[in-house]
């Protein structure tokens, strides 16, 4: 177990070679498909036209958590870490429930709105520590 904890929550974060154009590739990624998800939506357009940009979403959406994980694990403890999850699964459930396409969608964008401009003290939140953690 002690080589387990080292592995997912490492003394210092680690980083890929081109660790930040990584993460700003797949953010853009990500973006790119959100905004074509909302358009699907906002716009009724025909399932075939959307949902390659759905794929794309949830697809970047993984790799950006991949990439947060092999950081450092402590992601996963902190609240920031649960809301993405939160929302990978609201993105999956589009494809499962597409009449609750609109609502899912929203709660989504909410969900990003709000933990992506929260302080540090809610991001860094865990719910199994009770407290703000940025290292175990």
């Amino acid at each position: 177990m002690p080589r387990l904890k080292q592995v997912l929550f490492p003394s210092q974060s680690r980083y890929l070679p081109g660790h930040r154009w990584i993460n700003i590739g797949l953010r853009t990624l990500h973006l790119i498909g959100i905004a074509g998800v909302g358009g699907g939506y906002f716009y009724a357009a025909a399932d075939e036209t959307w949902r390659i940009y759905l794929d794309l979403c949830l697809a970047s959406g993984l790799l950006l958590s991949l990439l947060f994980i092999y950081a450092n694990g402590i992601w996963l403890l902190q609240l920031r870490g649960h809301v993405i999850m939160l929302k990978l699964l609201l993105l999956y459930a589009i494809t499962l429930w597409p009449g609750l396409s609109m609502p899912l969608l929203l709660m989504i964008l909410a969900l990003s709105g709000w933990i992506s401009h929260a302080p540090g003290s809610v991001r860094y939140y865990s719910i199994f520590y009770r407290r703000r953690i940025e290292s175990v």
